[in-house]
């Protein structure tokens, strides 16, 4: 790994970290530095162990504030889109899957847009059963191929009025319990080795950085500007993966 590559990782890294504590949008563009950085099968495996440290540092601080009748209604069905994930990870090649992430990142930032258009119909329709259902199922696709269910969750949270740290705390339980989930079909898969092992640990501490940033940030930045900037970052980090 060339120090050129392994820099781009440690502000990955730093974001995963912020985007545990903080403002949950800046997961897409690690996501998308990981899947440009190394190889894609790769970076799935490797930024899913860096998540699961960030998702220890999110529910010890916010541990308290989690919605547990909202994760009932989610967590079953989160396991059939696992599968549909891992299923086609078995199925495509990394270039293939390279640029899916790409366009999958490019649909979730669009409905974070339409979010902030919606009307006030929408807290309805994110209570019901079927959103409930549909929000697992797309989450659990989305965060087995591309570990990207951060939007998806968002749109789940924001549809129904989550206040701040309600959402922090039902988010991080929620991606903690997917996260732990999801490495016996990464390792089924064998996209962990060695190497993948070893360059997680390296990086971990700047996890860690990240978290403590985020805890800090989170209480004092207003956050539909920040989350109006990650949007178009997220954006520009997805045409890049589309067209590379």
């Amino acid at each position: 790994m060339t120090l050129t590559t392994f820099a781009l990782l440690g502000v990955a890294a730093l974001l995963v970290g912020f985007a545990k504590t903080a403002i949950g949008g800046v997961g897409s563009i690690a996501i998308a530095i990981f899947a440009v950085a190394l190889p894609t099968r790769e970076s799935t495996a490797a930024i899913l162990l860096l998540l699961l440290v960030g998702d220890l540092v999110a529910v010890w601080h916010y541990r308290r504030d989690a919605d547990l009748g909202m994760l009932k209604r989610l967590i079953p069905a989160v396991l059939p889109g696992l599968a549909l994930g891992a299923l086609f990870l078995a199925r495509v090649d990394d270039t293939t899957l390279r640029r899916c992430i790409g366009v999958l990142l490019l649909v979730l930032a669009a409905l974070q847009l339409v979010l902030s258009w919606r009307s006030p119909d929408t807290a309805r329709i994110g209570s019901s059963r079927t959103a409930a259902i549909g929000t697992g199922v797309a989450a659990g696709f989305a965060t087995m191929t591309a570990n990207a269910a951060g939007p998806v969750m968002t749109l789940y949270l924001v549809a129904q009025g989550v206040e701040k740290r309600r959402f922090l705390g039902t988010s991080a339980l929620f991606f903690f319990g997917v996260n732990l989930c999801k490495v016996p079909f990464s390792a089924g898969l064998g996209l962990f080795n060695l190497d993948t092992l070893w360059h997680t640990a390296l990086l971990v501490p700047l996890v860690l950085v990240g978290c403590w940033v985020g805890l800090h940030t989170a209480r004092r930045l207003s956050q539909t500007r920040f989350d109006q900037a990650v949007l178009a970052a997220t954006v520009v980090s997805a045409l890049a993966l589309v067209v590379r």
